[in-house]
This record gives C-alpha cells, sequence and structure tokens, in this order.
C-alpha cells in the first residue's frame, strides 16, 4: 500500500510558477510510475505529466509541455511538478498518482491517489 499527499498548491498570478510535491510512503517508490493529473470544476479529470519509474522518461500532456516538469527524487520518496509560466486555464485541484504498472494518460490506470492540492492562477 502507498499514501501520497500532495503539498505546494497555493494563489498565484498568471505568468508566475509553483512547484508541486508529493510525499510517498512505503520502501517501494521507486516500482512506481507517477503521475500528476488536474481537475477543474465541473471538468474530468485530465492528465498533466508522468514519471517512469527510473525517472529517465517524460510525458506531458500538449496543454504544459515546454512549462511544466515533471521530476522525482527517490531517496526523498518524492515526486515534483514543476509549473512555469501559469495561465489562468491552469487552474484546478492537482492530484499526485502512483501504479506499479506502466500508468499512461488515463486516470484508470493509477492505483494510489493523494487527497489534492489546490492551485488558483489569478489574472
Amino acid at each position: 500500500q502507498v499514501q501520497l499527499v500532495e503539498s505546494g498548491g497555493g494563489l498565484v498570478q498568471a505568468g508566475g510558477s509553483l512547484r508541486l510535491s508529493c510525499a510517498a510512503s512505503g520502501r517501494t517508490f521507486s516500482s512506481y510510475a507517477m503521475a500528476w493529473f488536474r481537475q477543474a470544476p465541473g471538468q474530468e479529470r485530465e492528465f498533466v505529466a508522468l514519471i517512469s519509474r527510473s525517472g529517465g522518461n517524460t510525458w506531458y500532456d500538449d496543454s504544459v509541455k515546454g512549462r511544466f516538469t515533471i521530476s522525482r527524487d527517490d531517496a526523498k520518496n518524492t515526486v515534483f511538478l514543476h509549473m512555469n509560466s501559469l495561465k489562468l486555464e491552469d487552474t484546478a485541484v492537482y492530484y499526485c498518482a502512483g501504479t506499479a504498472r506502466f500508468g499512461g494518460t488515463s486516470w484508470r490506470s493509477y492505483d494510489y491517489w493523494g487527497q489534492g492540492t489546490q492551485v488558483t492562477v489569478s489574472s
């Protein structure tokens, strides 16, 4: 069983930056592909970014490519989402997710979820 706890959300002006963190419990963190999803009010939960178990491969939704960076520190059991050049449309609750399988862009592929952290981008 893996427990995930996100932090780092908040209110930021458009064009600003935030770094989200997701701390995982357990000793098998390096066995999990990790991802970030987000959900705005009235919207479906959508894929943001994915990092492989080794950390050597990353994938991004086109809407965040070039602005967001996902990374992981297995020594600290933590995955990060660095968000730059934030836009109003990035406002959402951001969720960390993990799976021992490949993962992918569908939220249905993930077994473990954090409680979410709110990111609000203002004009």
